[in-house]
């Protein structure tokens, strides 16, 4: 119920706060139906009004295709109903598409954002979690704030990431738990690319929100130098939640 995620999530939020978080961007996604996208919403705006950290939402129902819906059936969904109705309660700051192999592609990703962006939704994606095939590329033409993931990103997409506005943001606790590749962040700072971090805390992949584990696991296994990896965690995370000029 709208109750018991709030309750739950609170928990969550107070976990992490306590651990030295203080702006979270929490996504919708696991839903993928209008009325419990809805719901998930609701929840975040409540927990902003609740909390003194700084929370940001980013709506996610293309996450995966929705169940008893064909591919293009779900996408037509998002577009014509789930975004318009997310706009009209203005229940999110960003719009998020897991843009990769199997789920939905540049094309479909492209058509969701600009929906979005008529609502005044700032886009995101996941990119290259799974394969490298051009979801960078669709990120950075949509003036995306963050591509995220970033697992089996191509060096090719250095080159299309550096001067665009896009932070390409690694989340090196998908790749600990999943036992994945780790993303490429030494290569793309190597590259004068700037890097974010953040923990990807879901119940699909990564059951953790310790933000000093993910900054561990940057040094430890991604081979980010301490002060890289702070930067990553700190001033770049806030660069990719829009929250430069406070954070």
């Amino acid at each position: 119920s709208e109750e018991q995620l709030y309750a739950e999530a609170l928990e969550r939020a107070h976990e992490m706060m306590h651990k030295g978080t203080g702006c979270i961007e929490i996504k919708s996604g696991y839903g993928l139906n209008t009325a419990d996208e809805l719901k998930m919403l609701r929840v975040i705006r409540r927990l902003k009004e609740s909390l003194p950290v700084r929370i940001v939402s980013t709506f996610l129902g293309a996450h995966a295709v929705g169940r008893g819906y064909s591919q293009t059936e779900y996408v037509d969904k998002v577009v014509n109903e789930m975004i318009p109705e997310v706009g009209r309660q203005q229940l999110a700051d960003y719009i998020d598409v897991f843009c990769d192999k199997g789920f939905f592609t540049p094309e479909e990703t492209a058509r969701i954002l600009e929906a979005g962006a008529k609502w005044g939704m700032q886009p995101k994606i996941h990119a290259d979690e799974l394969a490298s095939s051009g979801d960078v590329v669709v990120g950075v033409e949509h003036k995306a704030l963050s591509v995220d993931h970033l697992e089996r990103m191509a060096d090719e997409q250095l080159e299309t990431l550096r001067g665009s506005r896009t932070m390409p943001t690694a989340l090196p606790g998908t790749s600990f738990f999943l036992n994945m590749p780790f993303a490429p962040a030494r290569r793309m700072i190597d590259a004068g690319l700037g890097v974010a971090v953040a923990s990807d805390y879901n119940p699909g992949s990564t059951p953790s929100g310790d933000m000093k584990f993910v900054v561990s696991l940057a040094c430890i296994k991604m081979r980010l130098l301490p002060e890289e990896a702070l930067n990553a965690a700190t001033l770049n995370a806030a660069y990719a939640m829009g929250l430069s000029e406070e954070y």
